[in-house]
């Protein structure tokens, strides 16, 4: 991963995969009066997360995400528009022991997958990560699981270190990582614009992916496609 920074966080406490009971963040009102139409300028205080770009929830990978290579390209164009701007970009990832609690062996819900240091953990090789991203480890001991990049990290303080108030949020997987990511974030105070063209769904029940979507809408999430940036 070149220049990369690498941050290895062992996780504090299992994930909470239900609504966070936390203080509704102060940008609520101000995303709620934001019509879909408005054009959208990057500027000082964004940031870009890209959620679990990983070889095993790609095609081929060992827990896929259907059409979940479809984020690459997609995710590529905002990082490319971050990069001129010289915003700042984080990359998280599941950097998991092979005795994972999410695993099935060990009584979890999943088959293995982005078992650290294995090429499944690996970033999709087309994701064009800029030299100064920063990766967050997330999950990364045996007995605590993590769908949120916030999640025993130290991602909401890097995030404010870098001056960081509104995050642009895709990746994999729309109803796991990126929701729980996604209301962490509002949950810590953060404007949250959810790239619906750089995300996709597992759909273990079909439907998950939009209820999903809905909720973080709910939130206080704005959903926003490329094309809506300003030039």
């Amino acid at each position: 991963m070149g220049g990369l920074t690498i941050i290895n966080t062992v996780a504090a406490a299992p994930p909470q995969n239900v609504r966070a009971s936390a203080r509704i963040p102060i940008p609520f009102a101000a995303v709620r009066h934001m019509g879909s139409s408005s054009s959208i300028r990057l500027q000082t205080g964004d940031a870009l997360i890209a959620v679990d770009v990983q070889n095993d929830f790609l095609p081929g990978g060992s827990l896929a995400v259907p059409d979940g290579d479809a984020v690459v390209p997609a995710l590529n164009r905002y990082l490319a528009a971050f990069a001129a701007r010289a915003l700042p970009v984080f990359a998280t990832r599941d950097w998991h022991p092979r005795n994972h609690c999410s695993f099935k062996e060990q009584g979890g819900i999943w088959p293995p997958h982005c078992v650290a240091t294995t090429r499944g953990a690996e970033f999709a090789s087309g994701l064009a990560l800029p030299q100064a991203a920063v990766v967050i480890s997330k999950a990364v001991t045996p007995a605590a699981d993590a769908y949120s990049g916030f999640r025993g990290t130290d991602l909401a303080a890097r995030l404010r270190a870098t001056g960081a108030t509104r995050l642009f949020i895709g990746g994999l997987a729309t109803d796991y990582c990126v929701l729980n990511t996604v209301r962490d974030a509002l949950a810590e105070g953060f404007e949250v614009m959810l790239l619906a063209d750089a995300t996709r769904a597992v759909d273990v029940q079909a439907g998950d992916g939009a209820r999903a979507q809905q909720e973080m809408e709910q939130l206080g999430a704005r959903t926003v496609r490329y094309e809506e940036l300003a030039s």
